[in-house]
């Protein structure tokens, strides 16, 4: 891999032999470490850090959310994948919808919050492959909500920029707009009804969010502003365990988790740039950019159209991932033009997510992805347990004929997607990308960067990023003007974006050497350690 210029900003990467764990706050990585030096495993440090990220990062992430895991044990020579994404309440069909005049699902409506699942989600993994309790695992989090934590820099700029949602509720505005205002970095903050939750959870485990006083809360919160939602939807929901996708590039098996999540996106994306001869182009040219915006624009059309709960609809997957699916929209990209005929993929600007890369002494290496979806979820607090609920929900669509429709106890298309890359059976990164609909462009951008270019993780991960969305090629202030002119040139509309695009994580397994080499995106707060 490339040495960086130690003269440009910039930081290396985190060598250590024995643990590495890298995620988008100070706090939680160091939690992380803190669990795999006290003898927890991968699972163990994971679901720690993501608890802590649902206290000190609550724009992005928290108990009322989902989340998605892939696990690769160091015993075995497969992958574990499970999705934690939650559920439509029973009630909600498409003809109520309909009958009430609403043709989509408003971020800010309860209809845009399904059954959170995260919190199930942790009970199962830690029970399943943990070494330690949740009990255990929960007091980082307990703490830092109890007894307050300092606000960092990126967290204060995505507080300052959602002071609207923030208004939209009474009790959201108590907790989140302390004096009328957001925080600002340094600045203390306190959630203590949310540190009363994360006890009665460590202390009663999954119950004691999906029954009980927990679940009357969120009941109770959600019907007084119109939403379906009933306790039997809490009792009984419940993740799955299921079966990786993959496909393979440039000699790596890339492994994504099925659909309901947009996962294969990815997959469709390197397949097609599989046929590519990319590393001909310099990283920052105009071609790689055009090339990659092209296939992801493809791709991108491919998930709005297919990507649904598959266990209420039947999803064309094998034929998706074919070598001749892939043969064929090639054909349709042209190295001189870009293509006019597509449409523009239709998914919210600034969702947020937390993404956490994990590997332990043993070798189990864990991907571990949760969010709230858009910045602050749906803007509805709990009063009475401080709970902010997601807004996954506004995923849905609300048309009969659409695969991706709402329905009673369905899951709606998922933006989070963690990763993970395989050679010969062996593991040998975890990575994420964080930004919602950013993350299958994001995560192609970083694989290429690092297979392709021969990157190391944390210079992959710093590297200048471009995306299409709402019919433009969006690009960060770092890539050069003469690339955007030569962008327009071939056909794209273009524009420079203020919000930086997404974040991600990685932790490289160097098995010749035994060295973990992690890396942290230094758009968000974050960093990665290891030991």
């Amino acid at each position: 891999m490339t040495m960086r210029d130690f003269q440009q900003p910039g930081r290396s990467p985190v060598y250590g032999t024995r643990g590495a764990a890298a995620t988008s706050y100070p706090t939680a990585t160091l939690t992380a470490l803190d669990i795999l030096r006290s003898g927890g495993n991968a699972m163990d440090a994971a679901v720690a850090a993501s608890a802590v990220q649902c206290v000190v990062e609550p724009q992005s992430t928290g108990i009322g959310g989902d989340c998605f895991v892939l696990y690769a044990p160091a015993d075995a020579d497969h992958l574990i994948a499970y999705n934690g994404s939650g559920r439509a309440p029973a009630l909600a069909t498409v003809d109520w919808f309909l009958e009430h005049n609403i043709s989509a699902i408003d971020r800010y409506s309860p209809h845009a919050v399904t059954i959170p699942g995260a919190v199930e989600a942790w009970c199962r993994l830690i029970d399943d492959y943990g070494r330690k309790d949740l009990g255990t695992l929960l007091q980082p989090a307990i703490h830092y909500a109890e007894h307050g934590y300092v606000v960092h820099p990126r967290v204060a700029y995505d507080w300052h920029r959602e002071i609207q949602t923030l208004e939209h509720q009474a009790a959201t505005k108590q907790l989140f707009l302390p004096n009328g205002h957001p925080l600002k970095s340094g600045d203390r903050h306190v959630q203590r009804q949310l540190a009363q939750t994360l006890k009665t959870i460590a202390q009663q485990g999954r119950d004691a969010f999906y029954t009980g006083a927990i679940a009357q809360d969120i009941v109770d919160t959600l019907q007084k502003l119109g939403g379906l939602h009933a306790l039997d939807d809490l009792a009984e929901a419940t993740g799955e365990y299921v079966t990786p996708i993959s496909t393979n590039f440039s000699d790596y098996q890339v492994y994504e988790c099925p659909p309901n999540g947009q996962g294969i996106t990815v997959l469709i994306m390197l397949n097609i740039l599989s046929g590519v001869d990319l590393g001909r182009y310099a990283p920052d040219s105009i071609e790689r950019i055009h090339l990659s915006v092209e296939a992801a624009r493809i791709a991108y059309r491919d998930r709005d159209i297919y990507v649904a709960d598959p266990l209420q609809a039947t999803l064309p997957i094998e034929d998706l991932l074919s070598e001749t699916y892939a043969e064929t929209v090639r054909q349709q990209i042209s190295l001189d033009r870009a293509m006019t005929h597509l449409p523009p993929p239709a998914f919210p600007e600034h969702p947020d997510t937390v993404y956490i890369s994990v590997v332990d002494d043993e070798g189990n290496a864990v991907s571990f992805i949760q969010s709230i979806y858009h910045s602050f979820g749906s803007g509805i607090v709990t009063p009475n347990t401080g709970i902010l609920l997601h807004s996954r929900g506004s995923g849905f669509r609300v048309d009969p004929h659409h695969w991706n429709c709402i329905a009673p106890r369905k899951r709606p298309l998922h933006t989070i997607i963690p990763g993970m890359l395989v050679r010969d059976r062996q593991t040998v990164m975890p990575f994420g990308v964080m930004g919602a609909a950013y993350q299958p462009a994001g995560q192609v951008h970083f694989l290429t960067n690092v297979l392709t270019y021969g990157m190391d993780v944390q210079t992959a991960l710093d590297y200048p990023r471009f995306f299409y969305n709402n019919d433009r090629c969006q690009l960060e202030h770092t890539i050069a003007s003469d690339i955007k002119i030569g962008l327009e040139q071939l056909g794209h509309r273009t524009e420079r974006v203020d919000k930086p695009l997404g974040g991600g994580q990685a932790v490289w397994i160097d098995r010749e050497r035994g060295v973990l080499i992690a890396g942290s995106d230094p758009r968000k707060d974050g960093c990665a350690l290891a030991y």
